[in-house]
C-alpha cells in the first residue's frame, strides 16, 4: 500500500541525470531538502532528520568497513521501513493460487548446457537495440509492471530488431489480477506473470500512447480500449524451475533478458559495487525486477539486475548482486508470504534460493513479435 503522507512529502523528489557521488563528511540535511525539494515543515521536519541522520551514520559506518559494495544517500533515504516497502509489488506463490492462461513449458529443444559451456560473461546491454534506458516507479508499487515491460521491450526488439518504449501504465492499470497476486493490481502490487498473461491476450501500446501518470502512488482507469493500436504482443510466457541455477544461467546466456524475484529490503542504498546484504535466513521476496546478464570481477561472480528506481540509483539503475555456482545450497525460508505479497490465502513459508533470493521465481515471453 503507498502511504498518503509519503505521497505528500516526497512530491516533486525527483532527480534527473547520472547519480552524483555525496561526501557524506560535509552533505548537510538542509542540502538533502533542497536537492530533492522537499516539503517538510514543523513535527514532520523533526522525523525526516532524524531519520536522514540516522541513515548517514549508518552508511558512514557500512562504507568504512570492509565490504564488496558501497552505499550512499539518495531519494529513499528519509523514508520509514514502511515507506520504503510501499514501493514493492512482487508476489510469491503465483503457480499454486493464479490460473496461469497461457504459460507455456520450456521448449523441447531447450537443452540445458554444463556451466562450463556458457559463457564466461554476458551482457544484454553490450547488445545493439536490445535493452531500453531505465526506467522509474516512483511511489507506486509497479515494479511488477516495469520488470514485465523491460523483459517485453528485449524480446520483442531480439525478434524483430526494433526497440520500442512500451508502456507500463497499460500494464499496470490493465491487467487483470482476480486472485490478488502481489497486490490487488496497479499500484498495490501484482506479478510479471500476470502481465504477460494480460500481454498476451490484448497486446501492448508504445509509452508516448498510454503515458505513466502514477508515479506518485495513484491508481487510475484503464486507458487500453479497442481503439487503441497495440505495436506489440506476446503468445505466452515460460516459467524456469525455482530455485534451479542452471537452468536460470542457460536461459539468461541463451535467451534475453529475464523476469526475475528478489527480497530488495536492503537495496535502497546502495550505490556500487557487488552486492551481499540480503538476510539469507528468512528473506522476503518483495520486488520484481531483470536480470540482464552475470559476469565476475576480482575472483567475484555477480548476477546484473535492472531495477526500476531511475538510471540516478545504484550503477545507472543497475544493480549486481553476489553470484555463486552452489547457490541451490544458499537457501532460506520466507515465512511472510502474506505481508504485501502472496496471493490471497498463501500462507505457507517457502524455499528461496540464491543472493537475495535471485533464483526462487524468474520467466520470460514467449512468441514476440509486432502486432
Amino acid at each position: 500500500m503507498i502511504y498518503s503522507q509519503l505521497l505528500t512529502v516526497f512530491f516533486g523528489a525527483v532527480v534527473v541525470g547520472a547519480r552524483m557521488v555525496k561526501n557524506l563528511d560535509t552533505y548537510t540535511f538542509d542540502e538533502y531538502v533542497k536537492e530533492y525539494d522537499l516539503e517538510w515543515k514543523g513535527d514532520e521536519l523533526l522525523v525526516r532528520r532524524g531519520l536522514f541522520e540516522a541513515e548517514v551514520a549508518r552508511i558512514k559506518a557500512h562504507n568504512s568497513g570492509k565490504h564488496g559494495w558501497t552505499e550512499t544517500i539518495n531519494k529513499y533515504s528519509a523514508m520509514t521501513r514502511a515507506e520504503k516497502a510501499s514501493i514493492f509489488g512482487r508476489s510469491k506463490a503465483v503457480k499454486s493460487a493464479h490460473q496461469p492462461l497461457r504459460e507455456v513449458p520450456l521448449p523441447k529443444d531447450f537443452r540445458l548446457k554444463h556451466l562450463s559451456e556458457l559463457p564466461a560473461s554476458v551482457d544484454w546491454r553490450n547488445e545493439a537495440n536490445v535493452v531500453s534506458a531505465v526506467k522509474d516507479q516512483g511511489y507506486c508499487g509497479s515494479c511488477w509492471a516495469f520488470a514485465a515491460t523491460a523483459v517485453l521491450e528485449s524480446h520483442v526488439a531480439l525478434a524483430t530488431g526494433l526497440l520500442y518504449d512500451l508502456s507500463p501504465q497499460q500494464i499496470a492499470m490493465c491487467s487483470p489480477n482476480p486472485d490478488h497476486c502481489g497486490g490487488t493490481g496497479g499500484c498495490s502490487g501484482a506479478t510479471a506473470e500476470i502481465a504477460f498473461d494480460y500481454v498476451a491476450g490484448s497486446g501492448i501500446v508504445q509509452e508516448y500512447q498510454i503515458g505513466y501518470d502514477a508515479y506518485f502512488g495513484q491508481d487510475s482507469a484503464c486507458e487500453f480500449s479497442k481503439k487503441t493500436s497495440p505495436v506489440a504482443t506476446i503468445t505466452g510466457y515460460t516459467k524456469l524451475p525455482e530455485n534451479n541455477y542452471t537452468s536460470l544461467m542457460n536461459a539468461i546466456a541463451t535467451v534475453g533478458p529475464i523476469a526475475i524475484s528478489v527480497d530488495a529490503s536492503n537495496w535502497g542504498a546502495y550505490s556500487s559495487g557487488i552486492f551481499n546484504g540480503c538476510n539469507m535466513e528468512s528473506p522476503v521476496i518483495n520486488h520484481a525486477v531483470v536480470l540482464v546478464g552475470y559476469g565476475e570481477e576480482n575472483g567475484q561472480k555477480y548476477w546484473i539486475v535492472r531495477n526500476s528506481w531511475s538510471p540516478s540509483w545504484g550503477e545507472l539503475g543497475y544493480i549486481r548482486v553476489l553470484r555463486d555456482d552452489s547457490d541451490e545450497e544458499n537457501c532460506g525460508i520466507d515465512t511472510e508470504p502474506q505481508v504485501g505479497s502472496a496471493c490471497d490465502g498463501q500462507t505457507d513459508p517457502v524455499k528461496v534460493c540464491g543472493t537475495c533470493g535471485i533464483l526462487y521465481d524468474s520467466s520470460y515471453p514467449t512468441g514476440a513479435a509486432l502486432a
